[in-house]
Parts: structure tokens; C-alpha cells; sequence
């Protein structure tokens, strides 16, 4: 799965039959802390996301698993909104685990 923000979206009056009734997104990739990465998918929009929202995508074989992608030529779908994201720096984990491992095991040298 891949964080982005929806930045846009694409209009093509001319498709696949297959792809007909689909709308498409661009979503801009985001690192943990919300800054845009210089990388971007189109994809199908499986959850009615609006531009500026950030969104969770699936790529490859897995973006064609949903009930509206099955058997369809995408890529990537837009399968889920975030609402919240929280995550802890690793240096601030290794920390905490190190006090953890002082306290079974006591300071080692």
C-alpha cells in the first residue's frame, strides 16, 4: 500500500470498454509525515475520495481485487480515506526498547 493526497483528477472521453463508469485520480505519494514525494499513480477511485484528501492505494495484481476493478486493465485503485496516521520516529523506538532491555538484563558494556 502506498500514502498519498488526491491531487487532481483524469477525464478520458475515449477508453477501454472495460474502464467505462470508472473515475481516476491522481494521487501524489506522501512519506509518514504528510510531504509529497516526486512520485504519482492515477488511480481508480473505489471510495468516492475528493482531491486534497489523503488516501491509502494498492497497486499491481491487488488493485484488480476489488468488486469494481475484477478483470478491468488498472493498476492502482484508491481503496481507502485516512482519517489518522500515527507512527514513532525508529531512533525514539530504539531508545525505548534499549531502557526495556536495561531493565531484564541490566547495562551492558
Amino acid at each position: 500500500m502506498i500514502l498519498g493526497r488526491v491531487i487532481g483528477t483524469v477525464w478520458a472521453t475515449r477508453k477501454e470498454e472495460r474502464l467505462e463508469g470508472l473515475k481516476f485520480l491522481i494521487v501524489q505519494h506522501l512519506d509518514l509525515e504528510g510531504n509529497p514525494l516526486p512520485s504519482f499513480d492515477i488511480a481508480v477511485d473505489a471510495v468516492e475520495a475528493g482531491v486534497g484528501e489523503r488516501v491509502l492505494i494498492a497497486k499491481g495484481s491487488s488493485a484488480r481485487q476489488s468488486d469494481i476493478t475484477e478483470k478491468r486493465p488498472v493498476d492502482a485503485i484508491v481503496m481507502a480515506i485516512v482519517e489518522g496516521l500515527e507512527f514513532y520516529p525508529v531512533d525514539e523506538l530504539i531508545k525505548e526498547y534499549q531502557k526495556r532491555e536495561e531493565k531484564i538484563y541490566g547495562k551492558r558494556a
